[in-house]
């Protein structure tokens, strides 16, 4: 899939603290399927540190990335999201995506960024548990679906265990793997064999 402009562009936002495992699902396997993946930081050029110590320099600053430029902007969870406000303004920025219609996939703590920010309100979605959003004090209690990922129109969430349900919903919503998804899923989150012949068939 490409927005309006034609861009296969990914924005994946690092920032200290990222939950490495939470995206690399999907991000390696939209690489595969010819989007382009691009990292966006509070400071271009800046470097972030993951949970697991790797060090990622940005390739572009959070101020800087339009919606118009993105088919899709990933925001993983991180430690920080449950720190204090430093991160908002990734939250503010998918509230810009969402309102020129381009998809966000928020994932873990990022849930509970998009929750203070009053996106999930009136959308389905999901997280971890649902009174770790619920002390986010969001109105949107009632939209909570217990499932490993939801997809609510340009809208993913998932909780930090359900890294292959988050990358199969990003790929429905981008058109990724058409035929072949529920294959992808099978051979990732259930080691079904049959499922690898499948994929590559």
């Amino acid at each position: 899939m490409t927005n309006e402009s034609g861009t296969r562009i990914v924005h994946l936002a690092v920032y200290d603290t990222l939950a490495d495992w939470e995206t690399g699902h999907a991000t390696a396997w939209l690489a595969r399927a010819g989007h382009t993946v691009r990292t966006v930081g509070a400071v271009a050029g800046e470097p972030v540190t993951t949970i697991a110590g790797i060090r990622i320099v940005p390739d572009l600053a959070l101020e800087d990335l339009r919606p118009e430029d993105s088919a899709l902007l990933i925001l993983p969870g991180a430690d920080k999201y449950d720190e204090g406000d430093e991160l908002a303004p990734f939250a503010a920025k998918a509230r810009a995506f969402l309102d020129a219609g381009v998809p966000v996939a928020a994932i873990c703590g990022a849930t509970a960024a998009l929750a203070r920010e009053g996106l999930l309100d009136d959308r389905r979605h999901t997280s971890a548990v649902s009174f770790y959003l619920a002390a986010t004090g969001y109105k949107g209690a009632e939209h909570y679906v217990e499932a490993d990922a939801v997809r609510d129109g340009d809208l993913i969430t998932a909780g930090p265990t359900e890294p292959v349900a988050f990358a199969r919903e990003i790929f429905a919503r981008l058109g990724a793997y058409e035929g072949k998804r529920d294959a992808w899923f099978r051979l990732f989150h259930d080691s079904d064999p049959a499922a690898f012949a499948e994929l590559n068939g």
